[in-house]
Formats: structure tokens, C-alpha cells, sequence
């Protein structure tokens, strides 16, 4: 498929392949029922029957055909939504899951181009033996390797395809434009709140896209990692990076994916699972900071069994409050304490007291009593059951929470694969019994003693000021109190409708009482129509204030 850029009409011209590829799809209504085709019927696709059975078993397997189709925004999308099974639901996360970068390989001739016009060197002066043939090639980027001339360092260069960041930005303000009038005007897809979906896609797309944000990504991944020797973390050529180019330390080694299918004696699985799962736990409990992708594919084995990580685009970051409460949470899951797991949840703003329903309850109870007695090895199947429960609930979950959930169940089921007999949650429990009792340290103490401190150094620095212009303010009679009441413009137009009543039946009166001008029936006709009018208008008010008190 073909997208026309600088053309004054390429949004059109994109539309209408979106267009084309729905309605291949049989999702061809999502734009007929908002658009021009409303207005002329025939334009339809005729094929297809007035659809009664939305949803259907098939819409996860055709939105994910109409993501591939349409080419790398719309597949990165799909890859996004994947792990957002509380914004899409399960079947349609899972099926997305299936998304495969499968978009074509860029000459080479263009690549070196764009490379040069970003480092405004020639390729010749940066690089000695670059292999023209890319290793890696997803819907963005293309990966090459290479030997830097100034140090004759192995790296690999990911090169970001030409255009891409433009092709992405327009494909983001056609998605908004469809995404708000599909949610006006299709009351079944409102479901899915797709404005909301694309403002979360936006958000995500445009950071990684920026390959500066990757590269400051790396660089704090590996401070994070940096006393940790069995974890290492490409080094970054920042002199030959740029928004379109990142200059990396080549990793020999084979992918964690390769390595759990290897069954030879070449690495420890044990060992690989226990480092693995333990070098994730700390990003997410210990430093904050984490892979938000860590499938088997961006995970290199090296030699001695040490972890790499590649492919820093999407990180996930958790504050100190989220990680201490975090730990709180997993400590009760672990113990499985169904109660106080709901209060946690309360707590940390997952779930709304209003939320808090019988059904939810009995549900987390229902799940307590799945791991109660059993020595729970795998975390991972515990969080990933309360996920679902929070979906079955229609609890929208934190962006933050979902991609650690997610995280964790990659991480654990590629240790399950490498041993079966890791205890994943022992590891876990004692990382959070860590975070726990730092909460209660000494130093901490001081820190947040110091931080309180200060905020009263600051009040009471100001109080004197401000106590002073209130004073003055007072004495002047300059102070203005302002009342918030629900409810008061409504308020003020029905007594504004009641005294307009009001001098209509008192002027019908007076107009009766003249006997002047035409009669019907003996009664002044300007008083009769005053009357009405009143009449007309009290019906109005007395219906107003019904459905006022109503809501």
C-alpha cells in the first residue's frame, strides 16, 4: 500500500485507503455512519447486512487484518493496544499479540543519505565495514552493523526509516478525526473510548520515535545497573546519535527466545532464569525504571550467562509512592488477604469506593481462595487473574500498573520456560519486604522530616505577609467571599421565568379589568392572550423544575 505525502490532498487520499481497508474488512459502517456516505446511501457497501450481532467472535481476528494492512502507525498501535487488554478486553489484546512488523526494507542508498544528512558527515568519514544488509528491519526502524572509525568498536546503527515521523504524525490526526466522530456517532464502539486509545497511542508513538528519548533511556538503565555484573547494557555513541539515529555497542550473544529452544549445555537455563527475573524485579521495585517489553526478543544472552537488554524505546517509571504501595499489594496477594487487597487498591486510586460492589469482592475472594493454601511459586498468575478481575469490573487500571502486570507475565514465562521450578514469587516477596522496611528507615525518616521542614520554614516565612494583607483587606472591607451552590444558573432562570409570569398575569388582570379594546365573549382579547401566555409558561416551569429535581 502506497501513502501519497505532499499532496494537497493526501489526508483525503489516506482516508479513503483506510476507508477501502475497513470495508475489506467488513468495518466499512465505521466511517459510512458519520460521514458523507450518510448522506448518500448508495456509496455503501451493499454486501454487507445490517450488522446485529456487534460484537462478534471475528472482530478481534479483522481489526488485527486492518492494523497489518495499514501499515507501520497502525501495526506500533496494535502492538500498544496489545498490552492494554483494560482499554480493548482480553480477546482483542491477545489477538494483537500476533502483530508482526512486516513492513518492507528501505534501499540502503536511502538510509545512508538520511545518515548523513542527521550526522552531516559522510558515511565513509563515521563507519568502516558497514554491512548494507540490515539484521533487523521493524515497521520504523532498520538495524545495521558497522565498525566505528574512530575507536574500531563493533556497533549497530538503528536507522530510523525516511518519512516515518511524518507518515506517523498525519496518520495520528486521521485517527483522532475518525476516533471522535466513530465515538459520537457509533454508540457500540463507545465501548472502547477510541479517543482515548489514540490520545495513549499518541503519547507513546511520538516518544519513540524520538530516539533521543531511547538513548537517555539506556543511559539511565545502565547507572541503574552499574554495580549489578551480570547485567550489561549496550554503550552509547552519543556523538553519532541523533532524533533519527542511534550508535550502540554491538551484543554477540544469542536471544533469550534461542536460548530457551538450545538443548545443549552452552548456557545455565537455571541461572539465566534466576538473574532474568531477578534483574526485572529490581527495575520495578528497587530503581523505578523499567523495561516495558522485555519479550524474549529484547533480551541477548551473552557469555557467563550474562543479561542484556535491548530495544529501550518504551520504559515504564513507578514513583516511590506506586513502588512502597506496590510492594504493599504483592505482600497481600501473596498472603492472600482478599479484604485488605481491596482496601490497597482503594488506596493506591485503582478502584473508586464506589467501585467497592459486592460482586467485586466476592470475585477477589473467589480468586484468594484459587492460590489460598498452595505455595505460590509464579506472581505472575495471581496479578495477571486480578487484571482480569479489574477489566471484568470495568475499572479503568493506571497505564503504569498494566505494563508492569504485563511485564511481569513476560518475564515469568520465560523463566518457567528456562526452569519450571523457579520460585518467582519467594524472589518477589523478599524484594518487597525490602522496599517495606525501607519505608521505616532511618534515612528515609530524614528525608521526609527534612522535606517537612522545609514546607514549614516556607509557611512560616510567608505567614507573616499573608496574615498582614488579610488584616488590611479586612479593615478596608475588601474581602470577597465566594459561595459555590449546584445548580444556581438553572436556579436563576426558572426565577427569572416565575417573575416574568408573574407581571404577565398581573398586566392580563389590569387588561381585563379596562374593558377596553376588542372582546371575545364579552372578555378583553389582550387579557385573554396574556393569560394563555402565562398559562403556557407556568406549564414550562412546573415541567423545568421537575426535571431539575430529577437529577
Amino acid at each position: 500500500m502506497k501513502i501519497t505525502s505532499k499532496s494537497k490532498n493526501s489526508d483525503i487520499q489516506r482516508i479513503n485507503q483506510i476507508y477501502q481497508v475497513l470495508k475489506k474488512n467488513d468495518f466499512g459502517y465505521l466511517i459510512e455512519e458519520n460521514t458523507f456516505f450518510k448522506t448518500f446511501p448508495f456509496l455503501r457497501n451493499r454486501n454487507r447486512e445490517k450488522e446485529d450481532s456487534f460484537p462478534d467472535e471475528t472482530i478481534p481476528i479483522r481489526i488485527r487484518k486492518v492494523l497489518e494492512d495499514l501499515g507501520p502507525a497502525y501495526i506500533k498501535l496494535g502492538q500498544m493496544l496489545s498490552t492494554r487488554p483494560d482499554l480493548v478486553g482480553l480477546e482483542i489484546s491477545e489477538e494483537l499479540e500476533k502483530l508482526r512488523d512486516n513492513t518492507p526494507i528501505v534501499d540502503f542508498d536511502k538510509i545512508k543519505e538520511l545518515i548523513e544528512e542527521e550526522l552531516g558527515q559522510d558515511l565513509d568519514d563515521i563507519y568502516t565495514d558497514l554491512n548494507e544488509t540490515p539484521i533487523g528491519s521493524a515497521s520504523i526502524g532498520q538495524v545495521y552493523t558497522a565498525v566505528l572509525k574512530e575507536n574500531g568498536q563493533k556497533v549497530a546503527i538503528k536507522v530510523q526509516k525516511p518519512n516515518s515521523e511524518e507518515i506517523v504524525k498525519t496518520d495520528i490526526k486521521i485517527m483522532k478525526f475518525l476516533a471522535v466522530r466513530i465515538d459520537k456517532f457509533i454508540s457500540r464502539t463507545k465501548v472502547y473510548n477510541l479517543p482515548a486509545i489514540v490520545s495513549e497511542f499518541e503519547r507513546s508513538i511520538l516518544k519513540e520515535i524520538n530516539y533521543l528519548e531511547e538513548v537517555r533511556n539506556m543511559e539511565v538503565i545502565q547507572s541503574n545497573f552499574k554495580n549489578v555484573p551480570y547485567v550489561h547494557i549496550p554503550k552509547v555513541y552519543d556523538d553519532y546519535c541523533s532524533g533519527k539515529i542511534i550508535t550502540m555497542e554491538l551484543i554477540e550473544g544469542d536471544e533469550l527466545s534461542k536460548v530457551i529452544e538450545d538443548d545443549s549445555k552452552k548456557y545455565n537455563k537455571k541461572l539465566i532464569a534466576k538473574r532474568g527475573t531477578n534483574s526485572f524485579f529490581k527495575q520495578i521495585m528497587l530503581d523505578g525504571f523499567f523495561h516495558a517489553d522485555p519479550h524474549p526478543g529484547n533480551i541477548i544472552v551473552m557469555e557467563n550467562n550474562k543479561i542484556c537488554y535491548i530495544d529501550m524505546g518504551m520504559m515504564g517509571i513507578l514513583s516511590d509512592d506506586f513502588k512502597e504501595n506496590l510492594a504493599e499489594l504483592i505482600i497481600l496477594l501473596i498472603n492472600g488477604n482478599a479484604d485488605n487487597i481491596i482496601n490497597q487498591l482503594i488506596y493506591m486510586d485503582i478502584i473508586t469506593p464506589s467501585q467497592n460492589t459486592p460482586e467485586l469482592k466476592e470475585d477477589v475472594n473467589d480468586l484468594m481462595k484459587k492460590y489460598y493454601g498452595t505455595k505460590l511459586k509464579n506472581i505472575n498468575g495471581s496479578i495477571e487473574d486480578l487484571l482480569n478481575t479489574m477489566i471484568k469490573h470495568n475499572v479503568s487500571l493506571p497505564r503504569e500498573f498494566v505494563m508492569l502486570a504485563r511485564g511481569l507475565a513476560l518475564v515469568e514465562e520465560s523463566g518457567k520456560k528456562l526452569d519450571p521450578d523457579f520460585d518467582t514469587a519467594k524472589e518477589l516477596k523478599r524484594l518487597s519486604k525490602k522496599i517495606l522496611a525501607q519505608k521505616v528507615s532511618p534515612n528515609r525518616l530524614i528525608k521526609i522530616g527534612s522535606n517537612y521542614l522545609l514546607e514549614m520554614g516556607h509557611l512560616a516565612k510567608g505567614l507573616p505577609t499573608t496574615v498582614n494583607n488579610t488584616l488590611s483587606k479586612l479593615e478596608e472591607g475588601d474581602i470577597t467571599l465566594k459561595l459555590k451552590i449546584e445548580g444556581i444558573s438553572e436556579i436563576s432562570k426558572q426565577l427569572t421565568t416565575a417573575i416574568i409570569i408573574a407581571a404577565l398575569i398581573v398586566g392580563s388582570s389590569l387588561a381585563l379589568f379596562a374593558e377596553k379594546g376588542p372582546t371575545i365573549i364579552g372578555i378583553p382579547i389582550l387579557g385573554l392572550i396574556g393569560f394563555l401566555i402565562s398559562f403556557a409558561l407556568g406549564v414550562y416551569l412546573v415541567a423545568q423544575y421537575i426535571m431539575f429535581n430529577m437529577d
